[in-house]
Parts: structure tokens; C-alpha cells; sequence
């Protein structure tokens, strides 16, 4: 394929669009869905029963380039070394109630579809980056998790409400990370906003000690290599990789404290509720021979803390090829799922996250798992009649993972078309790369710069993280194949 980059996203664009209607996602919204939005003239206002927070320090943290603000945070100091912790998550189903045409297109896709070259929202742009976002500047209607945290990061007490709330900053992660590193200055919105420096300071430290509690349970520290294209005008110029930060930690783990108090809040009314799981691995002597490899022998049945363990130590002492292991690990473990939880039954829970109690409900307006909550909750709180059957409920969580999974396809083969075209005329070139995989199917390879994977063709007898040069030989965009040899 001969490249024109003044086309490239206009190429990327096609093969996203092609590969959401060969997974059955609908790229676009339908007549009634789009008649149905042009009668919402503006947001949810507040009615009886809807607290007024807006005199508090909420901010948003998110990627540089996102617009559809789903969740805000604020802390409070209190006495006894406890620290409040309030996020608040943009009421959805306030503006998409059920079984309209646009709720029917929702539940179809179920999540929002982020591809380098376009994005398939869930819901309209018009509301899901604005009048359903919590936008810099704007009121907005949301509901709230409201927890209060020991000293030592123990939840003591948690309510759920709505509320009526008003975000004060739009941040983004890598600034406010650099800022809370040192490395950066405060961003612009934290100047000029009194107190919310420190605001933002003390949500870190409850940050960091929630995670540090998580850990110690077993959550896992994964962190594999997903770069995202980069453009110039419409040209694919190169790939980056956005790793972890504070600020990410921050979000993450509000995010994980607020979804375990949702289910938590449901269970203790003896209601059924959405459950995000990740079920103990069933491939967990595999991953033994893994940690084996290493000299470390983790115990025979699964266990988070000492896998968790095993993934320190491998980070501490070959950082470089951590992402590598952490990929393995993953592909061991499996994918998440939904699945429902009724009452008197026992949730299964979230082995990466080391939680019993885990829903998705900060999202609203990316995930639609997240609006089933949103409605559960409310019904809770009215004292009204559930909004779904268990059957319904069942059959939802089944497919939601489908289409997830289905999305997750759709974003990984646009990520490797990005990639095949930009290295497209790049063939012949030389690189420096690691064994990612060896198996039946083959041997794959991670090139270090620029940080693309691809199928290493002959026969080799290398293993996992062994290195090497490589030799572009071939791409093939529209498929997203990148083809080396070995020097």
C-alpha cells in the first residue's frame, strides 16, 4: 500500500467504521435517536431531594483531550486524622431515561468506542460532552459517593445521594501529575483557584494510601505498553505511550472506592446489582511456570498478595521488561466480566483489584453498565420499584461483556492499522525488540521505538523476554499486520 498521510486519518477512519459493523456496533445513531435529541434543550435540573454541593472544591481529572467529563472529586479534612472523600458522577439517566430510542442505541453498544482516527460515542456528543457532562463552569446534577476514611485508609462510614454540583477546574492527568511529582508547575485552574491546591494535595495522600492498602490485599501492579497514535494535521507522525501516574492513581482509586461502596450500598438493601468480576484464573499453574522462570514459587491454589508480590519484585529488578511479564500475566488471567449479584449470593469479586464488592458506576456516559447502576441506586433511594428484572439483569451483564469485548476488538485493530501505517514506509528498516510471545501461533515481538508489536516470522528458538534485531519485511494496513525477520 503506498501511503498519502494527508489521508491517513481519513484511512483509519474507514477501517474503524468497517470494523464496528463487522462486530454488529452501530456507528451511528439511528432517525429516532437523533429526533428524540433534538427535544432535550438542556440539562437535568435540581428537584426536591437534590442536596446543593455546588460551594464545594469539585475538579475533574482526565485525559488532555477528553470532553465527556463522567465523575468529579473533592476532600475534606476532618477531625482524628479521618479524610472525607466525595465523588460525584454525572446523572445520566436524569437526561436518557429508559427505553427511549436513545437508551435503545445505548444498550446496543453499550460503551463508547475510542479509536486513534474518530470516536463512536455511546450517547450524542451534544450530551455526553455537554449537557450530561460535568463540564468546567457549569451546574450539573450528579450522583454522589460520600465516604469517610480512618487515618489508615479504613472506610468507616459511606452515603450515596444526588446532588447538585459545580466543577471548578477541567484538569488533565500528565499536568497535575507533574505538579503533584514537582517536576511542573501547578496547573492554570489550581492557581487561580483558592484552596484547591491543597485540596487536590490531600486527595493524593488518601490516594496513595488506599493503594497502598489494596496492594497489600493483593491487588495486582499490572502495567503493559498501549501506545496511541499521534497526528499532525490528519498525518500519523508517531506513537506515544501514556503510563501510569499519581493522577491516574488518584482518579483510579476514587473510582475503585466509589464503585465498592455503590455494590456495597445495594447489597446492604438486599437488591441485586451489576458486578464488574474477574474471576481467580483458571490458568493459574501456568502462571506458577511463569513465576518458576523467575526462581519464585507461588503457592498451588491462586493468590493474589503473593502473585502481587512476585510483580513487585519483577518491577524492582527489570523495569524495562515488566510490561512485558505484566502482558503474560494478564493474557493468564483472563478478561472481566458482568455479572449479576443477587441477594444471599456471594459475588465472586475482582482478583486484579484484590475487592469483594466492585461495580462500574463512575462512567455514565462511556459505559452503559454504569447507567444500569445509576438507575438501581436511584430506585433504592426513592423507595421504587427496580427499573429491571434479575432476568433482564442477566441477560444485560451477558451482553454488555460481549459487546465490551466486541469494542476492545474493534479499538485493538484500529491501534495496529495506526501502527502498519506508520511504519509503512519504514520496510527494510532495522530494530531492536523483545519476545512478547512463542507459541503455536507463533512469535510476536515488541519493537522499543517506535513501541509497536508484530509477528516475527521463521523459526526461532527464543523465549519470552529474550532480545534481538529485527527487520522490517512487510505491513498490511487494512488487517493491522506488521511482519519482521530476525537479523
Amino acid at each position: 500500500m503506498k501511503r498519502n498521510p494527508q489521508g491517513d486519518r481519513a484511512c483509519l477512519a474507514a477501517i474503524a467504521r468497517k470494523a464496528m459493523i463487522d462486530r454488529k456496533l452501530e456507528p451511528d445513531f439511528p432517525p429516532a435517536a437523533l429526533q428524540q435529541l433534538a427535544g432535550i434543550h438542556g440539562p437535568a435540573g435540581a428537584t426536591d431531594g437534590v442536596r446543593d454541593l455546588r460551594g464545594l472544591l469539585w475538579a475533574s481529572i482526565d485525559n488532555d483531550d477528553s470532553r465527556d467529563l463522567d465523575q468529579l472529586t473533592v476532600a475534606e479534612p476532618l477531625a482524628g486524622g479521618r479524610t472525607r472523600i466525595l465523588v460525584a458522577v454525572a446523572d445520566v439517566d436524569a437526561v436518557v431515561t429508559k427505553d427511549t430510542a436513545l437508551d435503545r442505541h445505548a444498550v446496543h453498544n453499550t460503551t463508547s468506542v475510542y479509536t486513534p482516527a474518530t470516536i463512536f460515542p455511546m450517547l450524542p456528543e451534544t450530551l455526553s460532552t455537554n449537557l450530561t457532562s460535568l463540564n468546567e463552569d457549569q451546574d450539573r446534577i450528579a450522583m454522589v459517593a460520600d465516604m469517610i476514611f480512618d487515618a489508615d485508609a479504613t472506610l468507616v462510614e459511606s452515603e450515596l445521594y444526588r446532588a447538585q454540583v459545580h466543577n471548578r477546574a477541567k484538569l488533565a492527568y500528565r499536568s497535575v501529575a507533574a505538579w503533584l511529582d514537582g517536576t511542573g508547575p501547578a496547573p492554570k485552574r489550581v492557581q487561580e483557584t483558592p484552596g484547591l491546591d491543597e485540596n487536590l494535595r490531600l486527595q493524593d495522600r488518601m490516594a496513595q494510601k488506599l493503594a497502598e492498602v489494596r496492594h497489600r490485599h493483593g491487588a495486582l501492579s499490572l502495567e503493559t505498553i498501549e501506545a496511541r497514535a499521534v497526528f499532525e494535521k490528519d498525518a500519523v507522525t508517531g506513537l506515544v505511550v501514556d503510563g501510569k501516574n499519581r493522577a491516574k492513581q488518584l482518579i483510579e482509586d476514587f473510582m475503585i472506592a466509589a464503585n465498592g461502596v455503590t455494590a456495597a450500598f445495594l447489597d446492604s438493601r438486599k437488591l441485586p446489582s451489576l458486578r464488574r468480576v474477574l474471576r481467580s484464573p483458571e490458568r493459574w499453574e501456568r502462571i506458577m511456570r511463569v513465576a518458576d522462570g523467575y526462581g519464585v514459587h507461588l503457592p498451588g491454589e491462586p493468590n493474589a498478595a503473593a502473585l502481587e508480590d512476585f510483580l513487585f519484585q519483577r518491577r524492582k529488578a527489570d523495569p524495562t521488561k515488566f510490561p512485558d511479564l505484566s502482558l503474560t500475566i494478564v493474557k493468564l488471567i483472563g478478561r472481566g466480566e458482568y455479572a449479576v449479584d443477587i441477594p444471599g449470593s456471594t459475588a465472586p469479586g475482582h482478583f486484579g483489584l484484590a475487592v469483594r464488592d466492585y461495580s462500574h458506576s463512575t462512567a455514565p456516559n462511556r459505559r452503559f453498565p454504569d447507567v444500569i447502576t445509576q438507575r438501581l441506586l436511584k430506585a433504592a433511594l426513592a423507595g421504587a420499584p427496580l427499573p429491571y428484572s434479575n432476568t433482564e439483569l442477566h441477560d444485560l451483564a451477558e451482553h454488555c461483556t460481549e459487546k465490551e469485548d466486541d469494542a476492545s476488538r474493534v479499538e485493538r485493530q484500529v491501534r495496529k492499522s495506526a501502527a502498519a501505517l506508520m511504519l509503512s514506509d519504514r520496510i527494510g528498516e532495522h530494530f531492536d525488540a523483545i519476545i512478547t510471545g512463542a507459541g503455536e501461533n507463533g512469535t510476536w515481538v515488541r519493537v522499543f521505538e517506535p513501541p509497536v508489536e508484530g509477528r516475527l516470522d521463521g523459526v526461532v528458538s527464543l523465549d519470552v523476554g529474550d532480545r534481538m534485531r529485527v527487520r522490517l519485511v512487510s505491513t498490511d494496513v487494512q488487517r493491522g499486520f506488521i511482519d519482521f525477520i530476525r537479523d
